[in-house]
């Protein structure tokens, strides 16, 4: 691998990670005269989730919640924009639907991808460092293989990560996933799709988790196995295949104001909110439990049995493998009685974990952190006094709700431009919500 070539040019910002949230940031920060940006990603191109874009699922989200509707309604960029440029507006505005298909949502997100030169891909960034009043990254250059080929060495003025979430296996199937069976899969639902056909060759299979990932893996494989055999069970330990959460007032917590309350909160009454907030946005749409429990009345229809339960209240306490099966220890948590599960497959639809920015060690100091040892960004999303380092869509340790909401992408991309520019090139919106979150009276 060579040494690498180090560049004078000094950018104002370079974006690192191209999810939604830097892609948003990206597409937003592409009029602006007086911005110079690069936005970085190991990705060959961009991909949204490619293992659960199942057939027929929805964002749970509206169309407005796209890339950059709510900075900027007349960008070039939006969803309706990519809607019209694909000839699909009128049947889109037929079809009397807010929520665009998974699918649809990639397809637009890869149309604005193509369009923007700002992008690298196959850009890996390993570390930044300071470098008088600039930032320096190291960034290695990846082949179609995955494996570096050469160094480049950026400079900029800010720094924008966009790291996005990787997928979380809880201990006891961790292990499991990790081991180089051939039988009895193990996996995360971000890798479902890819492996669905092997699945629903096993002679059962158990879904593990709570949300609407789960739902539509359960849904799927359900629908997909009559005929074929395959038991299909779900398990999990939430006291109830819960709604998310979505009245009105409720979602004026995805707010400038409520976002200034949480930030204000000490750390642990912030935790115990977030466990508290898990329907607001990890639950399941309701018309998807409808749906659910349809298929179940079909399927039992003549008093036929149907070939799977439904678990709530039961928490995986251990996984094990035997022979070319998977032994899952189950117990319920409200009566504290266990019992053993065999299964010839687990997905587990489990969440996902902020990636930690270890490519900022070396700042050392410099990035603001929490007595755990976590970044700790500040209101305006920055990770240092200087304000140079900004994040987006990691922080909902300190900011709730709206750190991981598509909705509020655009929001927290206008206060980063505005950081960098000086200047508001979108207008911030203070306040949205009726209501009053704290103590600091009237609206």
């Amino acid at each position: 691998m060579s040494t690498g070539t180090t560049s004078p040019h000094v950018h104002d910002l370079i974006g690192i990670g191209i999810g939604p949230f830097g892609l948003g940031l990206a597409a937003l920060a592409d009029p602006l005269e007086d911005v110079d940006a690069v936005f970085l990603d190991q990705a060959a191109g961009f991909s949204w989730h490619p293992g659960l874009l199942i057939e027929g699922t929805t964002l749970q989200v509206p169309f407005l919640a796209d890339l950059v509707t709510m900075a900027d309604p007349t960008s070039r960029y939006s969803f309706l924009n990519f809607l019209k440029a694909t000839g699909r507006l009128y049947p889109f505005y037929i079809r009397e639907s807010f929520y665009p298909l998974r699918a649809e949502y990639d397809a637009y997100c890869r149309w604005v991808a193509e369009q923007l030169d700002s992008l690298r891909w196959r850009r890996r960034a390993v570390e930044v460092v300071e470098e008088g009043e600039h930032l320096l990254v190291t960034v290695e250059v990846l082949g179609e293989d995955g494996r570096a080929r050469g160094l480049e060495h950026l400079r900029t003025r800010h720094l924008a990560l966009a790291l996005g979430t990787a997928p979380h296996l809880p201990g006891p199937l961790a292990a499991l996933a990790e081991q180089s069976a051939d039988g009895a899969p193990v996996l995360h639902s971000a890798g479902y799709l890819d492996r669905r056909e092997e699945l629903l060759s096993r002679d059962s299979v158990t879904v593990v988790g709570s949300g609407q990932s789960a739902a539509e893996v359960y849904r799927d494989l359900l629908e997909a196995s009559e005929g074929r055999g395959t038991r299909v069970d779900w398990v999990t330990r939430s006291p109830r295949f819960f709604p998310m959460e979505y009245t009105k007032l409720t979602l004026e917590m995805t707010s400038p104001e409520y976002t200034d309350l949480h930030r204000s909160l000490p750390g642990e009454v912030r935790d115990r909110l977030s466990r508290e907030q898990r329907q607001l946005h990890k639950g399941i749409s309701a018309p998807l439990i409808d749906e659910i429990h349809e298929l179940l009345y079909r399927l039992s229809a003549g008093g036929a049995e149907v070939p799977s339960t439904l678990r709530a209240g039961t928490a995986v306490t251990a996984a094990r493998r035997e022979g070319e099966q998977i032994v899952l220890d189950l117990e319920h948590e409200l009566t504290g009685t266990g019992r053993t599960h065999r299964t010839g497959a687990v997905v587990a639809a489990t969440g996902y974990a902020p990636r930690e920015p270890q490519l900022l060690d070396a700042l050392g100091e410099r990035v603001l952190r929490d007595e755990h040892g976590h970044p700790a960004p500040r209101r305006d999303y920055t990770l240092d006094a200087d304000g140079r380092l900004h994040v987006l869509g990691t922080e909902e340790h300190t900011h709730g709700v709206t750190a991981p909401d598509l909705g509020f992408g655009a929001w927290r991309a206008s206060v980063v431009l505005a950081a960098i520019t000086g200047r508001e090139p979108y207008p911030i919106e203070r306040r949205i919500a009726f209501q009053s979150f704290g103590p600091e009276g009237e609206r």
